[in-house]
């Protein structure tokens, strides 16, 4: 295996458009770094043309579609590391979305498969062989399972952490240690912003919950029920997840119209935040959250403290792992979900949040290993392998 060092700004000289096929889904941190690609390919105004190929109804055609991306869907079954019913069924989804995604490559014409990963993205990086050069890109400091076995088809492999270097031993990939790249208007938020769109004031510090797109109900049912104690000592944005996953919006929002009127005003419910999320993260003193990769990358590049409650059983242990970069480096307190009652964290939010001082500390902890030039690094990369293709 070769690490090879990322070299400076690539640029596109070629006389058509570069074609690049986007493989990618199943999650918020598989999908926002490929959005986060193609923003950085439109800020350049290199002419480009997308396809991004996935799954119906997931978060990717959602987004792909919010950003002007052409999607095409295609069967795909989810890969697990557990006995499941399901597994069968799905296995056989994955020969049957092959065929699919060769189709649509050979009318496409790549001149790169673009994959972050995601089940959904192993048929079209099996599809690619031999036809299209493919670059991976692994978002955890552990190796998913989909780029596991996507690693047998792809030529390049672009690292978000360098604690992966490790795990490829064996697979005989160029690997390229790139950062997770986060999307432009994270880094552009504006706390003011932040406060006036949620009607919150810059007097008392803001302290913002969230589970990612999906929300997690671990966490919302344990600030419920200290809700009233946080409120004395700091606003809230909660982002609970939408109603399909629990009923906690609902129930939430329903609790807020019964706290006292000067309390009330110190809390905001939403489901999903989204465009603004850059204020959003300007705007906190602290977060309280999962430790999903896009989600450590993102505190990271912004140098935000919080608290991460790992998601436990997540494939391959990633969320505890990826919450040890940053508690390694006291960017922030981890605690496991078994620790994290509603009185310990009660107690760790009223620590850090009243603490000035210890949250700059954290923060500056956190910027050390922040990768605010991912994007430009592994845009860079996929435009050298496009344009490698291109002149063959």
């Amino acid at each position: 295996m070769n690490i090879l060092e990322p070299s400076q700004s690539s640029e596109n000289n070629s006389d058509r458009d570069l074609r690049i096929a986007i493989a990618a889904g199943g999650t918020g941190g598989h999908v926002l770094p490929a959005i986060a690609i193609v923003e950085e390919i439109r800020r350049r105004q290199i002419p480009a043309t997308f396809l991004w190929i996935g799954s119906t109804g997931g978060v990717e055609q959602q987004l792909a579609e919010e950003n002007r991306i052409p999607f095409r869907a295609i069967k795909a079954g989810k890969l697990r590391r557990y006995v499941d019913l399901r597994t069968v069924p799905d296995a056989a989804r994955i020969p049957i979305g092959t065929a699919q995604a060769w189709h649509i490559l050979r009318r496409f014409k790549p001149d790169v498969v673009f994959s972050t990963g995601g089940f959904v993205s192993v048929p079209t990086v099996v599809a690619a062989t031999r036809q299209y050069p493919v670059l991976t890109h692994e978002q955890t400091a552990t190796l998913g399972l989909a780029n596991r076995i996507n690693l047998r088809f792809t030529e390049h492999i672009a690292l978000s952490f360098p604690e992966t270097i490790a795990r490829l031993s064996g697979f005989g990939k160029e690997a390229t240690l790139t950062g997770n790249p986060v999307r432009a208007s994270i880094l552009e938020g504006d706390p003011s912003r932040g406060w006036s769109e949620f009607g919150f004031t810059p007097d008392l510090p803001l302290l913002f919950v969230t589970g990612g797109a999906r929300g997690a109900s671990p966490l919302n049912t344990r600030v419920e029920a200290i809700l009233p104690e946080l409120l004395e000592i700091c606003q809230i944005l909660h982002q609970t997840g939408p109603p399909s996953m629990s009923d906690d919006y609902d129930r939430l929002t329903k609790r807020r119209e019964h706290l006292p009127a000067d309390l009330r005003s110190r809390y905001q419910v939403r489901q999903f935040i989204g465009k603004e999320i850059g204020d959003v993260y300007a705007a906190s003193a602290l977060v309280l959250c999962r430790s999903g990769a896009g989600m450590v990358t993102e505190l990271a590049a912004l140098g935000k403290p919080s608290i991460l409650v790992p998601l436990p059983g997540s494939g391959g242990n990633e969320q505890a792992i990826n919450a040890r970069i940053l508690g390694d480096i006291h960017a922030a307190l981890v605690l496991n979900q078994e620790s994290a009652t509603p009185e310990e964290l009660l107690h760790q939010i009223a620590l850090l949040i009243t603490d000035p001082s210890k949250l700059a500390e954290m923060s500056e902890n956190a910027r050390r290993i922040g990768s605010p030039r991912a994007a430009t690094t592994l845009t860079d990369l996929l435009l050298r392998i496009a344009e490698t293709a291109q002149s063959r």
